[in-house]
């Protein structure tokens, strides 16, 4: 993503002004953001997808049904993503300016996620303990953040691959620690809010959305913070 850390933001704010009013994202948009974002979509694909959706809404002769979620921008967000591809062969890439954030915004962001982690009440199961991997990784987010401050940050692309392992580790013992039927009340509400979007997108697209839809809720449940810089 070229160190470009506001691309949830971004998404948000633009979608926005496009419907033309202040409509909140729900958990099934901002899932599908991290499926564009963790599929390498550009941002500016995704912006071009969701005007071209508001486009071609905009020419129908009726429009009593809105466009409510992000899910219904997805086929041209694909498409645009994929001309731009096209496009790009060939070329010669242009040098992207370095977005990234100041060491001290950085390191605020990592205590203030170890911060939450030491505060965060996690199910156990006998042999499964979070709560005690929380902890562990409170104090690698403290340990890195006060090597950002005094070293500063040598590729924010490394630090970022190293804190999505964290985060895929520490979800992977909170999922082992929660009770089963609360996984599938989630995934039956991820099931309901999907319906209306299984008609504009593969199997494949509706799997991922499904399983980022359930990791965001539980997280949020248990009080665990995001670790990836996108979250700043």
């Amino acid at each position: 993503m070229n160190n470009y850390f506001n691309y949830f933001t971004e998404i948000e704010e633009h979608f926005q002004r496009r419907r033309g009013n202040i409509l909140m994202l729900s958990t099934l948009d901002w899932a599908l953001i991290e499926t564009w974002k963790d599929a390498g979509i550009p941002l500016e694909a995704v912006l071009r997808g969701i005007d071209a959706t508001f486009d071609h809404y905009e020419q129908r002769p009726s429009k009593a049904r809105k466009i409510n979620g992000l899910g219904f921008c997805a086929q041209e967000v694909l498409a645009a993503a994929e001309a731009m591809k096209e496009a790009a062969v060939g070329a010669t890439p242009e040098p992207k300016p370095n977005k990234g954030f100041d060491p001290g915004e950085i390191a605020a962001f990592l205590r203030r996620n170890a911060s939450e982690l030491e505060r965060a009440m996690l199910p156990s199961r006998p042999g499964v303990t979070p709560q005690a991997v929380a902890l562990g990784t409170a104090q690698t987010l403290t340990d890195l953040a006060s090597h950002v401050e005094s070293k500063g940050v040598e590729s924010l692309e490394d630090l970022e691959r190293r804190l999505t392992v964290i985060e895929e580790k520490l979800f992977a013992v909170l999922l082992a620690a929660i009770p089963d039927d609360e996984i599938v009340a989630v995934r039956a509400q991820a099931d309901r809010e999907l319906a209306a979007y299984r008609a504009k997108m593969a199997a494949s697209q509706i799997e991922q959305l499904r399983k980022q839809f359930v990791q965001k809720r539980l997280l949020e449940k248990y009080g665990v913070p995001r670790l990836s810089l996108f979250y700043m």
